[in-house]
């Protein structure tokens, strides 16, 4: 009889021991969540702390009571500050408490969201059909709950360059199109559908970036006249990708002519609607982007201003058939049967890249269950009036400059004296205010820089912020400026 050593497991000894400090630990975590305002918005992590992390990999276990003890003292005070109310950087979640607990049970669960028949997978089925109720797309169509706006982007735009040549690009590649595949995006886009063409076989070549007018929205004339030349030159455009909110200025493209023109040329229209897709839940916002309902295919992100915790995005396809031919295999490990664990839903990796899924499903659903639809859109028209009131207050400081119009929940400025400084010293002493806001705690916006001038670049998908910070945010930029 074969010897076995004695079994092992990752249950551990004493579940009563771990079940208290597993209070203890989420007893940390509200208390952290709770007083946030009270706590600086970002501090550096120590030296001691960084040379921490530069230790070997651990041989031998250790008590988990010293390893989360590590934790409270290396990790939980350097928090990355988009927790805090005061946070202003990219577009990033804050994340909620209830969205923290919902992401404790899918882990406690931890299925895999991508085939069998079990409670998760209608779970997203639902959530998926919810995406479409909010954007008002149609119900026939299909989505897929992805990682974030880079993959929703991506998966939107592989669709798009199958249907280009549906017989035949799955299976030869992008070189059986009649000519070279190009697509026309916003000189304002995101860089991840740069990154999407290039990961798709097109190269960085096949992307036009479409010069955009003052108010930094895609310029139509000059898109009619690139697809113009790019016909006349054997290429073949086969899709636009219009912005619902662009990540520098927060404007949005004109997407109902984007739409019309794609409709009479025969060409993809899909939309990066990465945060700006849910402002459509704003009543001022539905007609700009009432558009959103006649794409092809959208991409946006819950943990923007639907505050889920990282990570969950999603893409919508108007031809569900399309979409799922797109990606649909069938190996024999993963047939589907009529009873029993192998039977329920179409597999989802049918829809999309990934065979591997979180219960990412999981947060959004008690969200939108224990908040409702009404309650998200008064926060994002919340953000979006907080930020029309920062512009404001942009603009009625002489020592202040607005640089771009404040079209939704993005407002960009730079601190300028009027001194005959030039563009170049005015660039350096707005970066050197804002490195200087954030070491010295008062807030945390990002830069970006706009027709050669840096840009102090703050945007707001923050469910915790006041205007009082907002408050904070002009006098720190004003006070540490008044010193040079």
């Amino acid at each position: 009889m074969l010897n076995l050593p004695t079994e092992k497991t990752f249950d551990p000894a004493n579940w009563n021991e771990l079940r208290a400090l597993g209070h203890q630990m989420l007893d940390d975590m509200f208390d952290l969540l709770q007083n946030i305002s009270e706590q600086p918005p970002w501090q550096k992590p120590s030296d001691e702390t960084q040379q921490h992390f530069q230790g070997p990999l651990p041989q031998l276990g250790q008590p988990v009571e010293e390893v989360y003890a590590e934790f409270r003292q290396h990790i939980l005070p350097y928090y990355k500050g988009n927790i805090h109310p005061r946070f202003f950087s990219w577009v990033q979640t804050t994340g909620t408490p209830l969205g923290m607990l919902a992401d404790m049970l899918a882990s406690g669960l931890t299925p895999n969201v991508t085939i069998g028949d079990h409670a998760a997978m209608y779970v997203d089925a639902q959530v998926v059909n919810w995406c479409k109720t909010l954007l008002n797309f149609p119900a026939d169509g299909s989505g897929i709950l992805v990682s974030g706006g880079s993959m929703a982007n991506l998966t939107g735009l592989l669709v798009a360059r199958h249907a280009a040549d549906r017989g035949g690009i799955r299976q030869q590649g992008v070189r059986v199109t009649n000519g070279p595949l190009v697509l026309y995006t916003s000189a304002e886009s995101h860089s991840c559908i740069q990154k999407a063409a290039e990961v798709m076989g097109l190269g960085t070549d096949a992307v036009r970036k479409v010069p955009v007018m003052p108010d930094f929205r895609m310029d139509l004339d000059a898109l009619n006249t690139l697809l113009t030349t790019d016909r006349a030159a054997g290429l073949q455009p086969f899709c636009v990708v219009g912005t619902a909110g662009t990540v520098n200025t927060g404007a949005i493209d004109p997407l109902d002519d984007l739409a019309d023109l794609c409709q009479q040329q025969g060409l993809w229209l899909h939309i990066d609607g990465a945060f700006g897709a849910l402002a459509k839940l704003v009543p001022q916002y539905q007609t700009q982007l009432a558009a959103i309902e006649r794409a092809d295919s959208v991409a946006f992100d819950l943990h923007k201003w639907l505050s889920m915790p990282y990570e969950v995005g999603c893409t919508l396809v108007r031809d569900a058939a399309l979409h799922r031919e797109t990606f649909a295999l069938m190996p024999n490990y993963l047939l589907s049967h009529e009873r029993g664990l192998a039977a329920g839903p179409d597999s989802i990796s049918n829809y999309g890249i990934e065979l591997s899924r979180g219960f990412k499903a999981l947060k959004v659903w008690m969200s939108l269950k224990t908040f409702g639809a009404e309650y998200l859109a008064d926060v994002i028209a919340q953000n979006i009036a907080q930020m029309r009131y920062l512009g404001e207050r942009v603009e009625a400081e002489p020592l202040l400059e607005l640089m771009a119009p404040v079209t939704m929940n993005i407002v960009c400025f730079r601190f300028n004296p009027q001194t005959g400084l030039t563009i170049e010293q005015l660039n350096a002493l707005n970066k050197e205010i804002l490195m200087q806001l954030h070491e010295q705690a008062i807030a945390l916006p990002s830069s970006t820089i706009l027709n050669g001038q840096y840009a102090i670049r703050a945007a707001n998908v923050n469910h915790r912020t006041t205007l009082a910070d907002l408050d904070a945010l002009v006098a720190g930029v004003v006070a540490i400026g008044r010193e040079f």
